[in-house]
């Protein structure tokens, strides 16, 4: 008998082009590059079969190889995605939670669960991160965060195969926007109730906000160079940034100790 899906069905949510973003952050990740095994899990994909394709399409402008698995607990999604996807080489669709199941025992080089905690405790996080990593190559990754309906505002965590979390990343879209704090809506379960006063991301957000403000008189040549000054002065003041040559996109990549809870 096959075991049941380790996890709760999503809501489903998804949309064109919402999950963009962290899309172009893992086609450009070094461990993409490295594996002999470009495999890609997209663990809740949703209603459709759209964010796994989009994914597909982002990766194999890197990594023609690249493959990508959908992941579902829902059977009716699974089936629905198999449908849309038919005749589209490079995906696949399973049933699958935290567990990870692949044929073969297939390990994946990275793991997108983006949306997919939002719906549990702080406290299921460290179990969930455990149970997906467990699945990943030696060198491999798991992403995991949430985003804004559009895909507008995103945060992720990069977690090794350890299960240690490496690093927080926030992508903004530049073009108007008021306030990077608003990213504090969409930080991942392990961090969004930690916004507070006297907690280590609360005061990487209250930098974040503050260098952009003192930018502003800048903003004449425009809002990537806004960003990027921005970006300098918080290294400046001592933040671990890292990928820096993605500030021009809107990110800014954190070191984990630097927002980690205490």
């Amino acid at each position: 008998m096959t075991p049941s899906p380790v996890g709760r069905p999503t809501r489903g949510t998804t949309g064109v082009n919402r999950l963009r973003r962290v899309d172009r952050w893992i086609a450009r990740h070094p461990v993409l590059r490295r594996t002999d095994d470009p495999l890609v899990v997209d663990l809740g994909f949703g209603a459709s079969a759209v964010t796994p394709l989009e994914l597909l399409a982002r990766l194999t402008k890197q990594r023609a190889d690249a493959t990508v698995v959908g992941l579902e607990i829902d059977a009716e999604r699974v089936a629905r995605a198999r449908a849309q996807a038919e005749g589209v080489a490079g995906v696949t669709f399973a049933r699958g939670g935290f567990e990870v199941p692949l044929p073969g025992r297939r390990r994946p080089a990275v793991i997108r669960a983006m949306n997919v905690l939002r719906q549990y405790d702080e406290d299921d996080v460290a179990d969930a991160w455990g149970r997906m990593c467990a699945r990943l190559q030696p060198d491999g990754i798991l992403v995991e965060g949430t985003c804004d309906e559009i895909g507008r505002i995103a945060t992720w965590a990069e977690i090794g195969a350890d299960a240690i979390p490496r690093s927080l990343t926030i992508s903004l879209r530049l073009a108007e926007l008021e306030s990077p704090a608003i990213a504090a809506e969409r930080l991942p379960k392990a961090l969004i109730h930690r916004n507070v006063d006297g907690e280590r991301v609360h005061a990487f957000v209250a930098s974040l906000e503050r260098e952009w403000t003192r930018a502003a008189v800048v903003a004449p040549f425009g809002s990537v160079h806004r960003w990027r000054i921005a970006m300098i002065a918080l290294a400046d003041a001592g933040w671990p940034l890292v990928r820096r040559e993605r500030w021009r996109l809107g990110e800014v990549g954190v070191a984990w100790e630097a927002v980690a809870p205490l």
